[in-house]
C-alpha cells in the first residue's frame, strides 16, 4: 500500500517508541545506536518534558553561571522560593516591606548581605488596606516615607472582572500575575500572604498547588519569591519549626527555603529570626543562634531593628514554680467570676482535667462537682 492509499487513522510511531521496541527485540545496529546518542543530546530549549544530560555537564553549566547573591542574609537568596511564616500581628508585613524597599534601593539591611544592584520589586499586599498601609510609613512631624522608585505595591482591583474566562481561580491568579511579571519586568517578588490565594475548601491542597504554580513560575522567568505564611495557634513553650506552618507542612517541601519570626516571651516587644529549611547556604540561624530584633518606628518607616543573636530556649515559656503560681491564680480568678471549669480551660488552654484537679485542690469540690459537666 503506497503513502496515498493509507488509511486516515495510519500515523508513524516517534522514533523514540521504535527505538524501544527495537531493543526488546534485541541489540540496535550501529546506525539505531548513533540516532539513540543524538536524541539523549536534546538541546536544553526543547519542548520535550524532560533534558537529559552527563552530570558532570550541569556542573559545567552551574560553574559558568554567577553566584547566587543574597537577598536577605543567609535567609533567602537570588533564585529561590522561600516561605517567611510567624503568628498573626508578630510583624511578618512589617519585616516584607523592609526587605522590599531595601532591595528596590540596592541598599542592604544592616547586619544581613544583600545584593547592592537596585532591582524592580513586586509587593503583593493582600493583607492591609491602603489607609492602613498609609499609617505605617507616615508620621505628622516627618511627613511621608520616600520609597524606592523601583519597589511597587499590589493590591486586587476590586472592580476586575476576567475570572470567569478560567477553568478556576488559581488559573486566573496566576494568569494576572505574570502579566505584571511581564509588564513590570520585575523578577523579585513578595506575596503577603499565601492564605489570600487560596481557594474552595481544600485549603491545604489549594495552598499546595499555588507554591507548585509559583515554583513554575519562579523557573519560566528566573524569579525570587519571598511567601508570607501564617502559623495556627501554637505551644510557646516549644521552638519553631516546619510543623508550625498554617495548611500544611508539606508547602515547605516546595519551598527553597523557609524562616520564622518568633515571639519572645521573656520580652514581650522582642522577636526572633529562625532558619528552617535552606538549600543554597548553611543553616546560620538555628536554634542556638537566632537573631533577636525588634519592632521600631524610625521616623515615617516602621521597621524590624536588629540587635544581635541569642538562643531560642531563653526566649521560650518555662514552666518555673513562678509560671505554675501565675497559672494558678488565674484559674482562680475566673473560677471565682462564675466561670465553668471548660469556659476556663477554653479561655487559657489548659486542659479541662488539670483545672477540675486545681479547682478540687483549692478546697471548693462542691462547686467542682456541680460544674464539671457544665
Amino acid at each position: 500500500m503506497d503513502n496515498y492509499s493509507k488509511p486516515a487513522h495510519y500515523f508513524e510511531r516517534p522514533t523514540e517508541i521504535e527505538l524501544i521496541r527495537s531493543m526488546a527485540k534485541g541489540p540496535l545496529t550501529a546506525k539505531q545506536n548513533q540516532t539513540l546518542n543524538n536524541l539523549l543530546q536534546t538541546p536544553a530549549d526543547s519542548k520535550d518534558a524532560f533534558i537529559i544530560k552527563p552530570a558532570a555537564d550541569f556542573l559545567q553549566i552551574t560553574n559558568n553561571q554567577p553566584n547566587t547573591g543574597m537577598l536577605f542574609g543567609d535567609f533567602w537568596y537570588e533564585g529561590e522560593l522561600c516561605i517567611l511564616f510567624a503568628d498573626t500581628n508578630v510583624g511578618k508585613s512589617i519585616l516584607a516591606v523592609q526587605i522590599g524597599d531595601a532591595l528596590s534601593r540596592g541598599t542592604p539591611i544592616p547586619r544581613f548581605a544583600m545584593k547592592q544592584q537596585p532591582s524592580t520589586v513586586l509587593y503583593f499586599d493582600f493583607e492591609l488596606n491602603d489607609q492602613q498601609f498609609a499609617k505605617r510609613y507616615t508620621s505628622d512631624l516627618h511627613g511621608r516615607h520616600q520609597f524606592g522608585t523601583s519597589f511597587y505595591r499590589v493590591v486586587f482591583n476590586p472592580n476586575a472582572s476576567g475570572a470567569h474566562k478560567f477553568n478556576s481561580y488559581h488559573d486566573y491568579i496566576i494568569n494576572a500575575l505574570e502579566n505584571a511579571l511581564i509588564t513590570s519586568q520585575a523578577r523579585i517578588i513578595i506575596i503577603d500572604n499565601i492564605t489570600c490565594l487560596r481557594s474552595g475548601t481544600q485549603a491545604a491542597a489549594s495552598a499546595i498547588s499555588l507554591m507548585h504554580r509559583l515554583q513554575t513560575l519562579k523557573n519560566k522567568y528566573g524569579l525570587s519569591i519571598l511567601v508570607l505564611a501564617h502559623t495556627p495557634k501554637r505551644n510557646p513553650a516549644r521552638p519553631v519549626t516546619r510543623n508550625d506552618l498554617q495548611g500544611s507542612k508539606m508547602l515547605i517541601n516546595f519551598a527553597d527555603s523557609a524562616f520564622a519570626i518568633g515571639e519572645s516571651q521573656a520580652k514581650t516587644e522582642m522577636r526572633y529570626l529562625k532558619q528552617i529549611k535552606q538549600r543554597s547556604g548553611s543553616q546560620v540561624y538555628g536554634a542556638a543562634n537566632v537573631y533577636l530584633c525588634e519592632i521600631i518606628k524610625h521616623y515615617n518607616f516602621l521597621q524590624f531593628e536588629f540587635v544581635g543573636p541569642g538562643n531560642e530556649a531563653d526566649h521560650l515559656v518555662h514552666y518555673t514554680e513562678q509560671h505554675r503560681q501565675n497559672t494558678e491564680a488565674r484559674i482562680t480568678r475566673l473560677h471565682q467570676q462564675g466561670r465553668s471549669l471548660r469556659q476556663i480551660a477554653k479561655d487559657t488552654g489548659i486542659s479541662f482535667s488539670t483545672v477540675f484537679r486545681l479547682v478540687k485542690r483549692l478546697g471548693d469540690e462542691e462547686e467542682v462537682e456541680q460544674n464539671q459537666e457544665c
